[in-house]
């Protein structure tokens, strides 16, 4: 199988940085409240299923990106060494591990809500493709099926805290980092669209709604922030794809950024420099222009044909893309146990 978008080649490199950080414990920078004296633990006896990649959530959409490649392109060369890993990581017992370590007092903000999203992304993957296994479609994968019944516990406690959660967030983070209230919920919607789950889709949808669709000329000037990966104008707008019908998300997108069809602010649609990608914060700008990337192309997507901002966005993404595709694998982890995911959610 040959993905339009995506080589075997470059694949199989990305899938190479994403095998061997999930399984590389150190460094490490836990998220870790330490409640008592039994609390200060390695990583990996903390986070059986998600101890590597640095950190965990990079270690969760690391996993993620290998399960979406094994999809896509099952004859991967090291696909056999990615299914043992996976089978290992997200056994059973890991994963109820992982669930436990959210039980205890103090973790109520752990990984909100950006480890969240890339979890219910991961869940996202493996469901629909079970889903295709049991209905005998495509490359329905049975090792699919098990790695998601296995997930599921852990899928549905991030869901409750999202339940819980939402209600009482009164008002949006907009920074262009991990707390990200819109990119947090573009992947939650994804997956209660995804697997039916009807309380927390009508949740976001309220949510999404009565944080942003009061929002008039966005102040896109001011990005992008020195450690942004994210850009808090474009993925609100790529959110607002989700929840607004056609027509409505048009007008909204031209009261949000008003100078969209002019190309302005010119600062938005040009890719940041990354001076110093062994920096662990400057080699962010790497994932922003990725992500940036597929924050414009699903933007364009949304819009008619005719419409004058889908040209602009287009090329603005193809140069996003241009700059830091090429730097994914950079010889520096600090960008290497993270990036390829990025690379391959725009890609595929």
């Amino acid at each position: 199988m040959v993905h339009p978008n995506l080589s075997l080649e470059s694949a199989s490199r990305f899938a190479d940085l994403a095998l061997n950080g999930i399984c590389r414990e150190y460094p490490n920078k836990l998220d870790h409240v330490i409640n008592d004296q039994a609390d200060v633990r390695t990583p990996r006896q903390l986070h059986p299923a998600f101890y590597g990649c640095f950190d965990w959530h990079s270690s969760v959409h690391g996993h993620w990106m290998l399960v979406r490649l094994l999809r896509l392109l099952p004859e991967l060369p090291r696909a056999r060494a990615i299914r043992a890993a996976l089978a290992t990581n997200l056994s059973a017992q890991n994963i109820l591990a992982e669930k436990a370590y959210l039980e205890q007092p103090n973790r109520r903000s752990f990984e909100r809500t950006y480890g969240w999203a890339w979890l219910l992304k991961l869940a996202e993957e493996l469901y629909t493709w079970a889903r295709e296994a049991e209905r005998g479609e495509g490359d329905g994968d049975g090792d699919a099926r098990q790695w998601s019944r296995n997930l599921q516990p852990l899928a549905d406690a991030f869901v409750a805290r999202y339940l819980d959660f939402l209600p009482g967030q009164d008002y949006p983070i907009r920074m262009g980092t991990h707390p990200n209230t819109a990119f947090g919920l573009v992947m939650a919607l994804d997956y209660a669209r995804a697997t039916g789950h009807l309380e927390l889709e009508s949740l976001v949808v309220e949510r999404s709604l009565s944080y942003f669709s009061a929002d008039t000329d966005y102040p896109a000037r001011w990005e992008p922030g020195g450690s942004d990966f994210l850009s808090p104008a474009l993925v609100e707008a790529d959110l607002m794809t989700r929840v607004l019908p056609p027509n409505e998300f048009q007008e909204w997108l031209g009261r949000f950024l008003p100078g969209l069809s002019r190309g302005e602010p010119a600062n938005l649609f040009q890719p940041a420099l990354v001076s110093d990608r062994t920096d662990p914060q400057i080699v962010h700008l790497d994932g922003l222009n990725l992500s940036r990337a597929w924050c414009m192309r699903n933007i364009a997507s949304a819009l008619p044909e005719a419409h004058p901002a889908r040209g602009v966005l287009t090329e603005a993404a193809d140069r996003h893309a241009k700059a830091s595709l090429p730097h994914v694998a950079s010889d520096d982890y600090m960008g290497e146990h993270w990036l390829a995911s990025f690379a391959v959610y725009l890609l595929a």
